[in-house]
């Protein structure tokens, strides 16, 4: 008998392309896959365990899981990814239904453990993090014209608010050419779009190399024939080196956009964030991106309430994003996580503070979006479709990264598939999205 197995994969895209090297391995070995939870025998979720909010999600799925093996629908349930590595045996202890916990550094013997469960037998195993799968073949889960590239995981940085270290361990990374024949394979495959991830990507090549290399992998990963976009996530701050600059404004295959997460600009705060930094200095270093790379999105995320920010700290961070006016900007409230220093910090912030902070920031992105999106209107930009229907098309351009951002809805002139690019000129806009048609 073929089992039949569904994942549902929560939190960061580093997490989903975990996911996908599971389920290529359950699928290799005489597992079939299946898209839904009613057409799975077993399911497996793929927990994020970041905050507050992630692990309440994480919770709430299983518990909604657990709802369909209560009904006879799904017979067995896996919980893997961040919140199993961090809980462990809690999950089982105060989850019954669960028939399997497995840490990120049982990914590889994912198919043993779904053996097991489709017999019945319970599991709990948690072995060394640095075990963790980093490379390996896919099932990719993203529409077959983009697609996650994971370079390492694990970080070193400690961020006194962050459990990542706690859970994922320290940094890893994988070699260069591994890294290169994955980009190739995915290629091959027909993605034209490949989004660098990890904890931390400017960090590439310190454990290996001994030096800062992501200028150098991206200079080879241009070569590569199919691959139309390249775009990167999670740069650090203090990692982004000239060099890095100057490859992404020279190179056409690399968007000019770039995400890189402040977390807030005050200089104290960010000390007692244990990251470096300072409005000026932040300034600086955005100032120079976008002098230096044409055309530049920016994308970055903000903490608001973390413990001891006034609010004259507040309106500092209010005033940097009016001054920088960022393209893309997330914003969430700090969330104390047990076992990081933040959590034991005095002053800490009312929830409801919190929440008005988070808004206010949120109100004052709109406008600057809403500035932006405006000052598009006439423009003509090269869009990638990501979906059809009969009356329209949505894509996005270079400024916009899929899933997390806006994207461009606009008339065709002709009929399209997904993945193909078109020029669309800017004719107007609808919130953060904007309104185009096909010239």
């Amino acid at each position: 008998m073929n089992f039949k197995v569904g994942m549902i994969s929560l939190g960061c895209p580093k997490n989903q392309v975990d996911g996908e090297i599971m389920l290529e391995k359950l699928n290799s070995n005489g597992f079939d896959i299946s898209p839904t939870i009613e057409g799975s025998d077993i399911m497996i979720i793929n927990t994020c365990g970041f905050i507050e909010d992630a692990k309440k999600e994480a919770i709430d799925t299983i518990l909604e899981v657990a709802q369909y093996k209560e009904a006879g629908l799904v017979s067995s349930i896996v919980v893997t990814g961040c919140l199993a590595q961090r809980y462990q045996d809690e999950i089982l202890k105060e989850m019954p239904e669960v028939d399997a916990v497995i840490g990120i550094g049982a990914d590889r013997d994912i198919v043993k453990v779904c053996q097991k469960a489709a017999l019945g037998i319970k599991t709990s195993f948690f072995p060394n993090r640095e075990y963790l799968l980093l490379e390996g073949e896919r099932m990719l889960s993203t529409p077959p014209h983009w697609a996650y590239l994971k370079i390492s995981d694990g970080c070193d940085n400690k961020c006194s608010y962050c459990a990542i270290p706690g859970i994922r361990g320290g940094y890893i990374e994988r070699s260069m050419e591994s890294i290169i024949e994955e980009a190739k394979c995915l290629a091959d495959k027909g993605v034209k779009e490949i989004i660098i991830v990890a904890q931390d990507t400017t960090k590439y090549g310190l454990k290996l190399y001994g030096e800062y290399k992501l200028a150098e992998l991206l200079k080879e990963l241009v070569k590569i024939s199919g691959i139309k976009w390249i775009r990167l996530f999670y740069c650090y701050p203090d990692r982004v080196t000239d060099e890095l600059i100057d490859v992404i404004a020279k190179e056409d295959k690399i968007c000019s956009y770039i995400d890189i997460p402040l977390q807030h600009c005050n200089a104290e705060i960010l000390s007692s964030m244990n990251r470096n930094g300072s409005y000026e200095s932040l300034k600086v270093l955005l100032n120079k991106m976008k002098s230096r790379i044409p055309d530049l999105s920016l994308r970055t995320t903000f903490m608001v309430g973390f413990p001891g920010e006034t609010d004259k700290q507040f309106e500092e961070l209010c005033q940097f994003v009016k001054e920088i006016k960022f393209d893309k900007m997330g914003c969430f409230a700090f969330s104390p996580e047990e076992d990081t220093p933040a959590y034991d910090f005095d002053n800490q912030i009312d929830e409801s503070v919190k929440e008005r902070r988070a808004q206010v920031l949120m109100d004052i992105q709109y406008s600057i979006t809403e500035d932006a999106n405006k000052d598009k209107i006439g423009k003509v930009y090269e869009v990638i479709i990501d979906e059809v229907s009969d009356d329209h098309c949505i894509g996005r351009s270079y400024l916009d990264s899929p899933e997390i951002d806006s994207g461009i809805i606009f008339k065709p002139i002709s009929k399209h598939n997904v993945g193909e690019f078109v020029n669309v000129k800017i004719t107007s806009y609808d919130g953060y999205d904007l309104l185009g048609e096909e010239i």
